[in-house]
């Protein structure tokens, strides 16, 4: 049997039909598919026997789509109520989407001899999450004769992508044509890996700003940054495991290197919040349930530390760290290394050069701390560990040999290197945030910050106002990812190429 199409439908919704036409014309050159959400348009100012007429005029199908407000839409019409609509409405479109509580029950959908059902997607919805009769509600839907059935749940977890992708393999091999997605952040690789599985297709916005649905992302990401027309079954699957990693540019990076490598293989963001279910059943070669070509994954917070007792196999640097970035698939075993400490030694040794005696002062107690304070001794550097809590702080210092000290009122005029290793300052809640204030730099030489979105963090704003030069965490963040690359891969990584594209990924 030959694979199917990789079909991308953008999802729009507005209150106006000029408003509809506009972004369906924008949308023809992104989708093969365009859905109109009519349940979006001003109830009071259009009558819903009008609503055929209002569909734009595109030369790409589109799919009517009227959502009541239980599943997800604006509509306030009851069950009968919606099938007048659909009465009414649907020749209008190429495709018309019904909820599969009006398809499976007696309606005018049975009575109707004229309806073809080709036209028919049936669909159901569950934002609150994967039903534990999610085979039972397909089997339902598949006793009516829509051509296309879709199910759509909410995931809270990446391992409730399994259900889905399961429930996908069960359509397509009673002979359906499917569409399975996991709703929310979590369910990304549903949306991303979908077609390539079989899925009639996969559901996109046209702009960030316009999702239809949660985890919804832009079609133009869907096409430039996973490439999901180049995705086959075969392809490779690498990966970053975290929560949360919507923020993270590594995919833009990563996919970015692997297109310029000429390699098959794709790189996508997994929400996780309990690790080991998900290795357990998505990533150890042994137990995952999932059949894909899996090769491995980075690890950020909160993983890097408790991800270490479910490896087969840790690297002696990562194991002295205490923390693993990066986990390989190879053969029966899953292998654990951590790149983050040759990334930040690089761009610190190309500003400063020879590191030994020179006076450091590292704030943090997490992974990536434990992986500048070990970097740093490598180096022969005089490291000093500063913290708000003084536990954690003095616990991680006792055990690399160094001498905490508490962030509360340090002053850091008498330390070569400053480096922010908390996660303080990064886009969205703490942005615009810092660990230590100008007045707290005045006198040290270099300010490095392991955050890297945005660049130009507060804590380097502070630093720049009293003359200390600056590092920003994207040189780290490239230069780690090159050795995840290089680990995953066996090939030398294009770092210009990965560094372009962080910068376009944070534009």
């Amino acid at each position: 049997m030959e694979p199917n199409p990789i079909q991308i439908c953008i999802s729009i919704c507005e209150s106006s039909p000029d408003a509809i036409q506009r972004l369906a014309e924008r949308a023809e050159d992104l989708a093969d598919l365009i859905e109109v959400r009519l349940d979006g348009l001003d109830q009071e100012a259009y009558n819903i026997r009008d609503f055929k007429g209002l569909l734009p005029v595109v030369l790409r199908p589109v799919i009517a789509t009227y959502r009541p407000a239980e599943q997800g839409g604006a509509s306030q019409l009851t069950g009968k109520q919606r099938l007048l609509f659909w009465l009414f409405n649907r020749p209008a479109a190429d495709f018309f989407d019904v909820e599969f509580d009006i398809a499976t029950t007696p309606s005018v959908f049975d009575s109707d001899k004229d309806l073809d059902w080709s036209r028919v997607i049936s669909s159901y919805h569950n934002f609150r999450g994967v039903p534990a009769d999610l085979v039972s509600i397909y089997e339902r839907m598949s006793k009516t004769r829509a051509r296309i059935l879709k199910i759509a749940v909410q995931a809270h977890d990446a391992t409730d992508c399994l259900p889905l992708f399961d429930v996908l393999q069960r359509g397509l091999t009673d002979g359906h044509e499917m569409i399975a997605i996991a709703m929310g952040a979590p369910g990304l690789a549903t949306r991303i890996l979908g077609p390539s599985r079989g899925a009639f297709m996969t559901y996109a916005s046209l702009d960030a700003n316009k999702a239809t649905a949660p985890g919804q992302i832009s079609a133009r990401e869907l096409r430039e940054v996973y490439r999901i027309e180049k995705i086959t079954r075969e392809s490779q699957v690498m990966g970053l495991i975290g929560q949360p990693v919507s923020h993270s540019v590594s995919p833009h990076i990563h996919n970015s290197a692997l297109e310029a490598a000429g390699i098959d293989a794709v790189y996508i963001p997994f929400e996780v919040k309990e690790l080991r279910p998900f290795i357990s059943r998505m990533i150890h070669p042994l137990t995952r349930e999932l059949n894909w070509n899996m090769r491995g994954v980075s690890v950020t917070a909160p993983h890097k530390t408790a991800v270490m007792e479910l490896l087969d196999w840790i690297d002696d640097s990562a194991r002295e760290i205490g923390a693993v970035n990066t986990i390989v698939v190879d053969g029966p075993q899953l292998r654990g290394y951590n790149t983050d400490a040759a990334g930040f030694l690089k761009p610190l040794l190309q500003r400063c050069g020879d590191l030994k005696g020179l006076r450091c002062a590292v704030i943090g107690t997490g992974g990536s701390a434990a992986a500048a304070v070990w970097s740093l001794l490598r180096q022969q550097a005089d490291v000093t560990l500063f913290g708000r809590d003084a536990l954690k702080t003095h616990a991680m210092a006792e055990r690399f040999g160094v001498d905490s000290r508490p962030l509360e009122s340090a002053a850091f005029h008498t330390f070569s290197i400053v480096v922010n290793a908390t996660p303080l300052g990064t886009a969205g809640i703490s942005e615009g945030e810092t660990v230590v204030l100008a007045a707290q730099l005045a006198g040290a030489s270099f300010a490095y910050d392991l955050v890297y979105n945005p660049t130009a963090t507060r804590f380097l704003r502070e630093a720049e106002s009293v003359g200390c030069g600056t590092i920003d965490g994207l040189e780290m963040l490239v230069a780690q990812a090159a050795e995840q690359f290089r680990l995953w891969t066996g090939a030398e990584a294009p770092e210009n190429v990965m560094r372009e594209a962080a910068n376009r990924g944070l534009r």
